[in-house]
């Protein structure tokens, strides 16, 4: 009980951003060593790496898909009491979240269409959001630069050309969204990218200039992004995902509402899968959805934000549409 309790709320709800930190100065000295990506213990996944927590979503032989993800985890430095700005990647604490985490509930639903790669990256601390200017910017700036690093690596030792599949939550789509525009955006690269999943932060319809959202299932070129709440609520700052791009990810259209019997599954932390689990409703740039329906979701009642939820939520619906996407490109292009 006390197990499952601790991952529900680590997985699905986020309790509320802390916003009282121990800090120190940002200095370089404190920086953490950069990583080098030729070397595969600067990856969590590769090809020839899938931890075991990913195995059990590979339904197809990795060697044979013809497609690759690029995942990029959120924010697992989250503790108050720590004093870092950036993660080193040889923390083994963090090392465990990426893997049984995040990898488990929000690369597996890409693994039946795309050989996954997720580097290691010296990520900001939480604190780096609400002191940006202090330090945070900074911080920002050093998990960025391991993010295009990793990813120079992976277009000059793995790509050979294959399809791309972006896909990232919270702070993974801050990076992945200026990875988008220095290597996608107006540049030949877009020509290989299926689709960029890049929810968790509000991307304005504008963000880009040649990458677009997606309005339709089928289509591919361009991003889908979403920010996840209960049901009639809102954060503190009322309008802060207003006009933001809202992917409906049960049907990725622009339907406004869906029922539940629409909604083809929400991967628990029982490993389960609860499909027709809530029905969803688009408002003010944010998908609104009822309390899902999975065990113990009644000591959930009173959480509101389902931001660690973005994916996980939506695990069934998102790994269809992948695989629909993916399987429309390659007809287009091969």
């Amino acid at each position: 009980m006390k197990h499952t309790l601790h991952i529900l709320f680590l997985l699905v709800f986020l309790v509320g951003c802390q916003t009282t930190y121990q800090t120190q100065t940002f200095q370089q000295i404190n920086i953490p060593t950069a990583p080098n990506y030729e070397d595969e213990k600067a990856w969590a996944v590769l090809p020839s790496k899938y931890p075991e927590e990913l195995k059990p979503f590979t339904t197809n032989v990795v060697k044979d898909l013809k497609a690759d993800v690029f995942y990029v985890y959120p924010t697992l430095l989250m503790d108050t009491k720590d004093l870092r700005w950036n993660a080193p990647i040889d923390d083994l604490e963090q090392h465990t979240k990426i893997v049984t985490l995040t990898v488990k509930y929000q690369a597996s639903p890409f693994a039946t269409s795309g050989k996954i790669y997720v580097p290691i990256y010296r990520q900001a601390h939480i604190r780096s959001y609400s002191l940006y200017k202090k330090g945070g910017k900074q911080a920002f700036e050093i998990a960025y630069a391991d993010v295009k690093k990793a990813f120079e690596t992976y277009l000059k030792k793995y790509n050979n050309g294959r399809p791309i599949i972006i896909a990232s939550h919270s702070q993974g789509t801050n990076h992945t969204t200026q990875l988008l525009k220095d290597f996608f955006d107006e540049k030949p690269l877009q020509q290989q990218l299926i689709a960029a999943y890049i929810p968790g932060m509000g991307i304005k319809p504008d963000e880009f200039e040649t990458l677009k959202p997606m309005v339709s299932p089928s289509e591919t070129g361009g991003f889908v992004s979403w920010n996840t709440r209960k049901r009639n609520s809102y954060p503190k700052k009322k309008d802060v995902f207003k006009g933001s791009v809202t992917t409906n990810p049960i049907t990725w259209d622009s339907t406004l509402k869906t029922t539940r019997d629409q909604h083809k599954g929400f991967l628990y932390s029982d490993d389960k899968l609860y499909k027709n689990s809530f029905t969803a409703q688009i408002t003010d740039g944010m998908v609104w959805i009822s309390l899902p329906h999975f065990p113990l979701r009644y000591f959930a009642i009173f959480k509101k934000n389902y931001h660690i939820g973005d994916i996980n939520l939506f695990w069934q619906d998102i790994k269809e549409n992948v695989e629909l996407r993916t399987k429309t490109w390659l007809k287009k292009n091969q």
